[in-house]
């Protein structure tokens, strides 16, 4: 009996700026070490300073999402209770240059259904930071905050695209 050597083909490796694959490899095995119903605002520092933001929801988490959205604008929540209702429901983790931040839904939803809302001095804080965000972009600046942010895709992903 004989055996016969083979040398592997060869394979040609292209750099490439396109880190979507490992960044969606990453944002998936985030999103697995996590319960389910759960919203996900994951940051991806870059070493160039940059960061990008990922979106993702665990098993469950879209549709309480988009219900938990629905509920928060037929009440008139707006950016400040997002602020506000987030930071309650919220666990902030980090993995090196990875920012999580995991917001339990089931907790929202109970906290918008409740009628939660932002305390007066904080609004007051979230509209100073726009009004000032506005001058020093040239804008006018608009009264009051702006809407509930969102946290089920229909509503994210319309603000973000």
């Amino acid at each position: 009996m004989t055996s016969t050597l083979t040398a592997p083909e060869r394979i040609t490796l292209t750099p490439s700026e396109d880190n979507t694959p490992v960044a969606r490899a990453i944002v998936q095995s985030i999103a697995a070490d996590h319960d389910p119903e759960v919203y996900l605002w994951i940051v991806l520092h870059r070493p160039d300073g940059g960061a990008n933001l990922w979106h993702a929801w665990t098993e469950g988490g879209q549709p309480l999402g988009d219900e938990v959205d629905r509920a928060a604008l037929a009440a008139g929540m707006d950016a400040a209770d997002w602020l506000h209702i987030g930071d309650l429901n919220c666990t902030r983790s980090t993995r090196g240059r990875i920012t999580v931040e995991a917001f339990a839904l089931r907790p929202v939803l109970a906290d918008v259904e409740n009628g939660v809302r932002c305390d007066e001095e904080r609004r007051a804080g979230v509209q100073r930071v726009l009004d000032r965000a506005a001058e020093e972009t040239g804008h006018a600046a608009r009264p009051g905050c702006p809407r509930w942010l969102g946290m089920g895709p229909a509503l994210v992903n319309r603000r973000t695209h």
